[in-house]
This record gives C-alpha cells, structure tokens and sequence, in this order.
C-alpha cells in the first residue's frame, strides 16, 4: 500500500497536534505539496478528544507502550554511505503517572455495554479491557451535531474503525464537500438523543451509574489538554483569518469563580457584573471600576507603575487602593498570574487582556469549542486537505535520512520501507528518541479529569461553563485552573459535568491535584449516598496524569538536527493558544518566507467572474459580531447576535 504515496514532497509533518496541524494548513493554503503523518490512530495527540470508551483505550494504549518493543531494523538497509540516519521514537514517552477511579455505583442488574468498559475500582492503577474499544476512539461525535459544520476530515472521518495498522492515504475530494447530516437536531440534544435507562429505580443521590456513563460514552468528548480561547485571541484571529471557523462553533464561558475561604463565589467581570454584585459594597465597586480603569489604559501611564516594576503583580496591587477582597478577585480571577513570580507589568498586561476580549462574544472573555478543544487541529487538517494535503494515520516514521555532506535531511523512510523526499521536514518532539532529546529537561503539567454530578456553583441554571483559579497554599506549589463544562458543550452526558484541573507540576498529578479535589468534590461512595444535605457535588469518576510540556525548550538542545527539521512543542500549561499559534507561525516563515500566513481561501464568485480581482478582506467587521451570543459562531454576522 506504501506505493499509493508520491516520493517526493515539499513539507513532511509528522504529528497531528495543533501547532503541526496549523502549520501544515498554512503550507497547503500557500501551494506546498504536504504529507501529513501520524503513527496514532486519531488526530491531534495530545491535543485530542476521546469519548469515553476511547479515552480509557488511550489509557490502556499508554499502559501498554511500557512494555518492551522490538525495534525494526529493516530501515537501516535503506541508509547509503553517503547517508546517515536520525532514528525516531516508536515509544511515546509524554505521559505518565496514570491513575484512574472509579466512583459511581455499579448497578448489578445492568451490564457495561460499550466498549473499553473499566470494572469499578475504587483506589488502583487501571485500564480499559477490550478488544474492540478502537472503534469508538473517534475524535468528532459522529451521531451528534449541531447546526455547524462538525470537524470529521474528508481525509479520515472515523480514525479508529479499522484497528489494523495500515496506510491510509486519502485527499479531499472538494473543497464544498458536505458533511453527513445528523438525523437529529441541536434542539433535539438532551431529550431524543439522551437513551432512558428503563427499569431502574436510582437512589435518590446517586442518580448516574457507572453503568450509565459507559452506555452514554459516546456523549463526552474529553480533551487531554484543558484550554480555553480568548475572544481577542491569536487563534480566534486566525481561525476567523482564514476561513477555518466555519469548521468549529463555540460556546460561550458563562461565569468565572473563585475559591475563597474555603467557599466558591463568582467573581464580577464586566461594568454590569460589577454594579450588579452583591457581593462588593458600593465603596469596592467604584475602587475596583477605577482600577479596571486604569489596566486599560497603564501603558499610557507609565509613571503610575514604573517604580513597581521590579516587584510581583501581588505585591503591587496592595499599594493599590484595593481592599483584600478585590486584590484577590484581581489577582486570581481576571489577571489569573502567579501570586509569586508574576511582575507587575505582567498582571497589568494580562488584566488588560482579559478587559479587552471582555463583550466580543459574551460577558467573559472565553470561548470553548463545542465538542472539545480536539475539534481545532482537526478544522486545520481540513483545510490542508482541501488544499491537497495527503493524510495518512497509523503510518509510522522509520527514520529521517541526513546527506552527510549537505548536512540536510533529504528524506524519511516509513514503516514499509518507502523512502520519501522533501524540502521540509516538521517533527513533534514525542517522536524523538532518547538519543536525540539526551540534553533536554522537560517540565511536567499535572492534569486530572473528572465526571461529577454537580456543579461546583449551584444555580438556577444547570448550563453553566466555569472557570475557576484555587491558589497555591504551599511554597513550591502552583495555582490550579480548573474548568467545568455542562452538558451542552458536547462534552459530557447529560446530568453530568465535565471537570478538568491543570497546574504546573511539582510531583505527580495525583499528589499536586487531589487536595484542590477533594476542597470541592465528595467522592460517591456508597456510604455517602445515605446522607441527604451533600453540600458538595460527587465524582463519579476520575482520572489523573502528568503531560510532557516542552513548550520553553529552545530547538538549540536537540542535538545534531539539520537546518531544514523543525520541531514543534506539544501543549503549553496556559490557559490560552497563543503559544502554539505563534510558534506555527515562526516556522512557516522559516518554510514559505515571503508567503502569507494562512490568508483567507478565494471566494468561489470571485473566481468565476472573470476580471473581477477584488475580494473582501477578512476584517473584523465583517465576520466578527461585537454583541454577546451564548452560541459564538465566529463567521456568520448574519444572524441575530444577543
């Protein structure tokens, strides 16, 4: 089957991850010959999405990627005299210390029906056991769907139906290619398509079964990596930019919490928020407006914080006139830096931020992708499909093969044997051995991920996004952002929330996350179910782990790479995507230097009238609506917006 794939390519990508993804659209747009690779089953890596079942056959996959493998030298016979090699990683070594458990009650009279179902264990290592859990490991819900277009790939719409390694190498047949409509619609969510579990009488607090959640599996779309976009983002630039939006649709992060005293309240964001409070008295609202004020514009006055330059945002918000109260609404909700190593020009630049991406789309600054933060590489990939990009999942690289008197790489060799040429070559790190990645020193993220049966903050509403920041308590200890996604994000069943804890690690996920869970969360167990007054919503199930993060590693410490092989980092510990934007960005102008980075496509009418060069630019005005909307659909000005 190798010999379906041209020998000869202008850019080689290898990962699916959002920075490769974005960066190998940006080659296809501009009229580069791309091979996009992967030796995973699915897109995006560790950026991904899994349902359910596909998430616990991921921990099972990582559980079983410790075992000893045999290393193929069949490509060695490949390598010429004048040639010498740069072996790749079969091993994926970015997690580790995974632990998952099991809370929820297990319903004797109902059996687990979908597949990668985890036998309930309360405190112990595990992982799913099945042999056919492959076939539901596909990124993008495929019997759910909203009034936008879902981002299923022309080149690979379900991933893991076929569990055989084997090449695939397929391109988009158009670029107006439709998507299958759903036999539902959105309106339907939560009500049709919501199977009812018959015969069963619930206990009055423990309402969902462990049963329940494998059956309704393919509900939750749960991301690897926990992020959030800003409205003014760089990724919300670009995706509106380039056309890719009409990809993805974005909900809307409806409050913003902070955990004070050992009480979760909501924090005023925007003017109405402020006066509205009940929480401020008069005298704090008028000194919090006055400083919110001036963030907005403190690069105008520099003398009003130039000599607090050299202390932290913290330090210097209490020579503001701030009570305490606002220092940490300021500090931890809207600035959302570090208590102890953030600079005053940091907070002040990130509260401006917050400030200004603050009513684009709602009254928070934050969007969330429906169907999770996997859906974005998967809309890149799209596109360099439309373009012409080849895509090719479960397809491993041998080798990259180096002229050893150019000093270039000029090739790779794959898993059949197949050489391929290029000019470019774009590697995420994951894939570099041992040898090649001896002299770096990564730091650890520490994520956990729950499924609860409540809300951290109860209202009137059940559909509700949060963010929340619970600050270090010990020195040598980070913040933990956690965010809980309702039911209508396409995340979670119904019932349910999805909840996902990130901090900068310092020991293992388990050890730097559960204190932080346990402050908010009761574990379910069934000694609990008795007590009626639960003040605290109950995890149902648990999962934590710690993420590789090499987003500050200088391509300088991998050794001996040629010139013409970039290396692009995986996820960030940030709240935000601008990491992986600029970086795709920096490399592309390295490939295509006099090219424009991802310009919006042609419009078809445009091309069909002949003489008629002018075509609208992207500008904000046109695709941007300014006026809040719970539905944030960035390219359709159109519609009605709040």
């Amino acid at each position: 089957m190798a010999d379906n794939l041209p020998s000869e390519f202008d850019v080689i990508v290898i990962g699916t991850g959002l920075p490769e993804s974005i960066i190998a659209a940006a080659c296809s747009r501009s009229g580069q010959r791309v091979l996009h690779v992967d030796s995973r089953s699915y897109y995006g890596g560790n950026w991904a999405s899994f349902s359910f079942s596909g998430l616990l056959s991921w921990v099972k996959e990582y559980q079983e990627n410790n075992d000893v493998l045999t290393e193929s030298s069949t490509w060695q016979e490949e390598i010429l005299e004048n040639e010498e090699a740069i072996p790749l990683s079969k091993k994926d070594k970015t997690i580790q210390h995974l632990e998952v458990f099991c809370y929820a009650s297990q319903d004797p009279h109902e059996d687990a029906e979908e597949a990668g179902a985890l036998q309930k264990n309360h405190a112990s290592v595990v992982c799913g056991n099945t042999t056919d859990a492959a076939a539901f490991a596909c990124l993008s819900t495929e019997d759910e769907s909203l009034s936008t277009v879902s981002c299923d790939l022309p080149a690979e719409p379900t991933p893991r139906t076929h569990p055989q390694s084997a090449l695939e190498v397929k391109k988009a047949e158009a670029a107006g290619e439709k998507e299958i409509p759903s036999d539902k619609t959105s309106g339907e969510e939560g009500r049709e398509n919501v199977p009812i579990v018959q015969n069963i009488e619930p206990p009055k607090k423990n309402r969902i079964t462990y049963s329940q959640i494998i059956k309704e599996g393919r509900r939750f779309n749960i991301d690897l990596v926990s992020k959030l976009l800003y409205s003014r983002g760089l990724l919300i630039d670009l995706l509106i930019k380039s056309n890719v939006s009409r990809y993805a649709e974005f909900k809307n992060i409806t409050r913003i919490l902070a955990f004070r005293e050992g009480r979760v309240e909501q924090v005023p964001c925007s003017r109405a928020d402020v006066f509205n409070s009940k929480q401020l008295s008069m005298v704090e609202k008028r000194m919090l407006m006055k400083f919110l004020t001036f963030c907005m514009e403190y690069e105008e006055h520099p003398d009003d914080y130039q000599a607090s330059e050299e202390i932290t945002f913290s330090e210097y918000l209490k020579t503001q006139k701030l009570t305490p109260n606002l220092q940490y609404f300021v500090l931890h909700s809207i600035a959302m830096t570090s208590e102890t190593s953030s600079s005053t020009v940091d907070g002040l630049k990130a509260t401006k931020n917050f400030l200004n991406c603050l009513g684009r789309y709602g009254n928070t600054p934050f969007l969330f992708p429906l169907y999770g933060q996997g859906e974005l590489p998967q809309c890149f990939c799209r596109m360099c499909a439309v373009f012409g990009g080849i895509y090719c999942l479960r397809h491993s690289i041998q080798c990259l093969v180096v002229d050893k008197e150019s000093r270039k790489c000029k090739a790779v060799i794959d898993q059949f044997g197949q050489r391929i040429m290029s000019k470019h070559f774009l590697i995420e790190d994951s894939y570099f051995s041992e040898t090649t990645c001896s002299h770096v020193q990564y730091r650890q993220i520490s994520r956990a991920v729950l499924i609860t049966d409540g809300s951290v903050l109860k209202t009137d509403s059940d559909q509700q996004i949060s963010i929340l920041t619970v600050p270090a308590n010990e020195p040598g200890t980070f913040a933990v952002r956690v965010i809980e996604l309702c039911s209508s994000t396409m995340t979670c069943m119904k019932g349910t929330y999805l909840v996902h804890l990130t901090c900068t690690s310092s020991k293992t996920a388990r050890e730097d996350l559960e204190p932080v869970v346990q402050k908010l969360f009761t574990p379910n167990s069934e000694t609990e179910i008795e007590n009626e007054e639960v003040e605290k919503p109950r995890i149902l199930w648990a999962l934590y782990f710690n993420m590789r993060d090499s987003s500050d590693i200088s391509r300088d410490c991998y050794r001996d790479l040629p010139s013409n092989i970039y290396v692009c980092s995986g996820p960030d510990c940030g709240i935000g995507n601008d990491n992986a934007v600029k970086q795709a960005e920096a490399i592309f102008q390295q490939i295509c230097p006099n090219e424009d980075f991802c310009p919006p496509p042609p419009n078809p009418e445009d091309i069909v009238l002949d003489g008629d060069n002018s075509q609208p630019e992207a500008s904000e005005s046109i695709v941007t609506p300014e006026n809040p909307t719970e539905n944030a659909s960035l390219g359709s000005p159109e519609e009605p917006q709040g």
